[in-house]
């Protein structure tokens, strides 16, 4: 950091976002990417704002002291308003958030807004990711232009900022599913704070055996000598629906099987898609940066065609300007396909 000249940077990432920033504002957002180290100067560090909180992030050195106070106050000249700041060092084993400044005096909860929906961000909570990623923006924003009056499955849900979004566009039924039962009773609140009641539902389940149900497959699991099938998952009727959303983790195991975005997406990809009715969407993701987005749409294209649901029309969603790419390539890829 010591050769560095780090305000310089932030202000230049500022200025870039000016015209941004209007726009964004005047669309109900209040939560974004202002400073993207990767490709603005930094690599590893990270500045988001969520509503009244700025997430200042690290993950290959820690910041100092003095380097955080200067993001805060840079910032906040820019936007003209007092942020509460906290600071995520993801540098070593064990991160965990802290707040910047008096810990009794800091408001850990707060709501943010992105495209005039409302959202519960807290500063520091048991997870490492915040409570919305904020580059899937442009995967809501499509969400919200193209879901009313559609019966929407959201799979890998996390805290259903998606499902919520779908829901708050008019969407007919929104089935959010994820494993995590803490994120998903963030997802009711997301519910709430926009009042949204009926039509909005929330499955705890391995995503697995829920998909493959829902897809009209049988639940498979890893047998091992001794072990008995697991019982523990909702059951489900098959059923599908207009517009499917796919957005897994890197990776993930469990006893129903792997997730793993480099070498298997098809283990997922292919039960969505034939929870998918037929003139339906699928849109899935990608997040990691060493798969390019063509050889991953091949393998999609070649996926679907096995299955007997052949694409017939790909969309591609660029993360939007406040996650520039250095090369064009931005790590998360997203996709919309017509089956």
């Amino acid at each position: 950091m010591t050769d560095v000249d780090l305000p310089a940077l932030l202000s230049r990432a500022l200025k870039r976002r000016l015209p941004l920033l209007a726009q964004w504002h005047g669309e109900g957002t209040d939560c974004y990417r202002l400073f993207h180290g990767a490709a603005e100067g930094l690599p590893g560090v990270t500045v988001d704002r969520y509503g009244p909180h700025l997430m200042i992030q690290s993950f290959h050195h820690s910041l100092d002291a003095e380097h955080l106070a200067q993001i805060q106050t840079i910032v906040e000249t820019q936007l003209e308003q007092p942020l509460t700041c906290f600071y995520m060092d993801r540098s070593g084993k064990h991160p965990q958030a802290v707040a910047l400044g008096d810990p009794l005096e800091t408001d850990n909860e707060a709501t943010c807004h992105e495209l005039g929906v409302c959202y519960r961000t807290r500063g520091r909570h048991r997870g490492r990711d915040p409570l919305l990623f904020l580059d899937l923006r442009a995967g809501r924003r499509w969400v919200q232009s193209e879901a009313k009056g559609l019966r929407v499955l959201n799979l890998f849900a996390y805290t259903c900022g998606t499902g919520v979004c779908a829901s708050h566009a008019g969407a007919s039924e929104v089935v959010n599913v994820d494993f995590s039962q803490s994120a998903l009773a963030v997802g009711r609140e997301n519910a709430a704070l926009n009042g949204i009641g009926a039509g909005i539902s929330f499955i705890q389940s391995d995503v697995f055996p829920a998909l493959r149900q829902l897809a009209g497959l049988p639940v498979t699991f890893r047998r091992r000598r001794g072990s008995r099938a697991p019982s523990n998952y909702p059951r489900l009727k098959p059923r599908q629906f207009e517009m499917v959303i796919l957005d897994p983790p890197r990776w993930a195991k469990s006893p129903f099987g792997t997730v793993d975005l480099i070498r298997d997406y098809a283990s997922v990809f292919k039960p969505a898609l034939l929870a998918t009715a037929p003139g339906g969407r699928l849109l899935c993701t990608n997040n990691v940066a060493r798969v390019e987005r063509e050889p991953w749409l091949d393998q999609l294209r070649r996926s679907a065609a096995k299955a007997g649901r052949p694409i017939k029309a790909v969309e591609l969603i660029e993360p939007e300007a406040d996650f520039p790419s250095f090369d064009d390539q931005p790590p998360l890829k997203m996709a919309v396909l017509e089956v």
